[in-house]
């Protein structure tokens, strides 16, 4: 395979924890379980590394080989919810300004089905996954009760409904026997970052409608089947990035530590703060670092 210096650079910056788009996210700073208040994930720093937009009309873009820049949907979702953790930490009026355009980009890019083209650049032929859907909805719920515009619900309900589709259907969720997987990519096996990304988007809007019915019973099964799976993440020393064998990079490594933190506290589940704990030790441990570093690279490599 033939690399290009852009790709290397990418990879190096990503692997090394240095790229805008991989900032530090560790659990976010202003949530509480069952209240909509701030995000579950911190996405601060994808405001702060780009300062420039926040007084601007600008959204993040996405820089792709040639360069040429594309409207990448999940920057623009977790940019605005960073935003909004902003506006709720300092009360400053240029992040709520910026939170709000953001989720008009949102509702102004959702088709008429609830999706967002997230991928297009990437796999054209499939470019819809659960984690957009899942963070529009996050940040679309927000906005509602941050506005009281039903518009943003009506929106958010939209985005649930099509992330909640089976495969076969078009939609972005694998259903097996009694398990139901949350998929970011409709065409590789799960993802786990992904899945919590997209259970959020639903668990959100579980609070936000107090519903009891079918969205309450999907959220409670794919809460099961993550349990179920989560052992499959790891490994003697790391945590792996999906169940296709990639293992995680030093950034997707904290993320889900973040992520093993946060569900610990909306769901109880101890499993959750055990797997947490574990990737935390492993993550200060410099031969596990150095053995998964390694790895990532050559798996990177190889693509």
């Amino acid at each position: 395979m033939a690399l290009s210096m852009f790709q290397i650079k990418r990879w190096y910056l990503m692997l090394t924890g240095k790229s805008v788009w991989h900032v530090n996210q560790d659990i976010g700073k202003c949530f509480e379980k069952d209240e909509i208040l701030g995000y579950y994930n911190n996405m601060v720093e994808k405001v702060t590394k780009m300062p420039e937009l926040l007084d601007s009309t600008e959204l993040p873009k996405l820089n792709l080989e040639n360069g040429k820049f594309t409207y990448f949907p999940v920057a623009i979702f977790q940019y605005g919810l960073g935003c909004y953790d902003l506006f709720l930490l300092t009360k400053e009026k240029r992040y709520e300004r910026k939170f709000l355009q953001c989720v008009e980009w949102t509702l102004e890019h959702q088709d008429d089905k609830g999706r967002w083209n997230n991928f297009s650049h990437y796999c054209p032929k499939t470019p819809y996954g659960a984690m957009a859907q899942g963070e529009a909805s996050s940040l679309l719920i927000r906005a509602f009760i941050h506005t009281g515009k039903k518009e943003y619900m009506a929106a958010a309900k939209k985005a649930v409904d099509f992330m909640l589709l089976p495969l076969e259907e078009g939609g972005t969720t694998k259903y097996k026997g009694n398990d139901t997987f949350l998929m970011e990519y409709t065409f590789k096996n799960v993802v786990m970052n992904g899945f919590i990304f997209s259970w959020w988007g639903l668990y959100d809007y579980v609070v936000a409608t107090h519903d009891q019915g079918k969205y309450k019973r999907i959220l409670d099964s794919t809460l099961k089947s993550l349990m179920k799976i989560l052992p499959n993440f790891k490994c003697s020393y790391w945590s792996m990035y999906s169940l296709d064998g990639l293992i995680a990079s030093p950034f997707y490594h904290n993320l889900h530590i973040a992520q093993m933190q946060a569900m610990y506290q909306l769901t109880g589940e101890q499993i959750f703060e055990d797997y947490a704990k574990r990737w935390t030790r492993q993550q200060k441990n410099p031969l596990c670092k150095c053995i998964a570093f390694l790895r990532k690279s050559i798996q990177k490599i190889l693509e």
